[in-house]
């Protein structure tokens, strides 16, 4: 129990000082207990939703952390959190309705609290551009890992099998991607349509220049190295991190909107849930919790495929945020199942040695 607790005495140390935090805005501006209470429960169940849509992205996070060097990893648990946590949770936000509005961001700002309905608008109006970037980033992670004609341990065997065959087709991934991206503009108008395309484009070109990036520099780290102690390119990894966050964190911005319109609550509750997803890659890196559970990566990306699905889907149609984050963790929940039950077959097959008498 204390082992595990070391990884997350931060984040409930953080926790505690966000809930005081939303007290205190909580009494100040509502000035009741009851107003007061009503805060609390939103950024709880904020903190939450998060947790419940980001699950995936802890896993991917720890699988792509576990290949670079200590100090970028340390980078990324430090800095990479200040953007997580300040960047996306609180300039996105304002960045959007800056752009959008045609205001400068500290207009953005006095909008949030002097007027959070108009606020809301703005942000929400933004979806389809946002689904777009996030969905086809998302989709790209995913398709990624199954389009890998080395992979050789399958979890749902029938299809991972047949999606490994074609793999060697040159950026198949990136064709399946512009066609469901194609086939949903169809379904919106033609003003819509151009928008969401378009971020669909950019998040394929994120997705491409942010790996380019970091074959470049490895290609270079080398070079430099002997055979065999290469690892992933610290900068590279930083950036596929970062813009991976992002496009994680898009849903849960856009979906906290149906708790609360206030952007203080907002952050407050959206922070507490990133910073335990912060603290669940540490576990999962130490503990090498990836290693003992086989198939733990297959389900987080077919979670992260699905995400990515969804938020494409809802530029035409609202699906609630509790079937996303629902879905995602069941996904993850039977891939974990699944990799006991294959540890304990193990087991059963190849016993341990009885240690002899001395």
């Amino acid at each position: 129990m204390q082992t595990l607790l070391r990884y997350y005495t931060f984040s409930l140390f953080f926790t505690a000082a966000c809930f005081a935090l939303a007290g205190w805005y909580g009494w100040v501006s509502t000035g009741t207990i009851g107003g007061m209470l009503s805060i609390l429960w939103i950024v709880f169940v904020l903190s939450i939703l998060e947790v419940s849509l980001s699950f995936d992205n802890a896993v991917v996070n720890a699988t792509v952390l576990r290949e670079m060097d200590p100090v970028w990893q340390q980078r990324f648990l430090t800095i990479g959190i200040l953007i997580a946590v300040f960047g996306m949770r609180i300039v996105f936000p304002i960045a959007i309705v800056s752009i959008a509005a045609q205001i400068g961001p500290w207009e953005a700002v006095q909008l949030s609290l002097g007027d959070p309905e108009e606020y809301e608008r703005i942000v929400s109006g933004a979806h389809i551009g946002i689904a777009g970037f996030g969905g086809a980033f998302l989709a790209m992670v995913g398709l990624t890992f199954f389009f890998d004609e080395d992979k050789d341990i399958h979890w749902i065997s029938a299809i991972e099998r047949a999606v490994s065959r074609f793999s060697s087709i040159p950026a198949m991934e990136i064709g399946l991607v512009l066609a469901v991206l194609y086939a949903i503009s169809t379904l919106l108008t033609p003003e819509e349509a151009l928008t969401f395309l378009t971020a669909g484009v950019l998040g394929l070109l994120t997705f491409i220049g942010v790996h380019a990036l970091g074959e470049i520099i490895e290609q270079g780290e080398a070079k430099k190295k002997a055979a065999g102690e290469v690892v992933r390119s610290g900068l590279g990894g930083f950036l596929y991190l970062e813009v991976l966050d992002a496009s994680f964190s898009f849903d849960g911005v856009i979906g906290a909107f149906a708790l609360s319109n206030n952007m203080i609550v907002i952050a407050i509750g959206l922070s507490v849930g990133a910073m335990f997803v912060r603290s669940m890659t540490v576990h999962l890196v130490r503990a090498g919790t990836l290693s003992q559970f086989r198939y733990l990566e297959h389900g987080a990306f077919w979670a992260i495929i699905v995400l990515g699905m969804i938020m494409l889907i809802s530029a035409k149609y609202h699906i609630p945020e509790t079937f996303t984050g629902l879905i995602g963790a069941v996904l993850i929940g039977v891939s974990l199942w699944w990799s006991v039950r294959h540890n304990r077959k193990q087991s059963a097959a190849n016993p341990a040695p009885l240690a002899k008498d001395a």
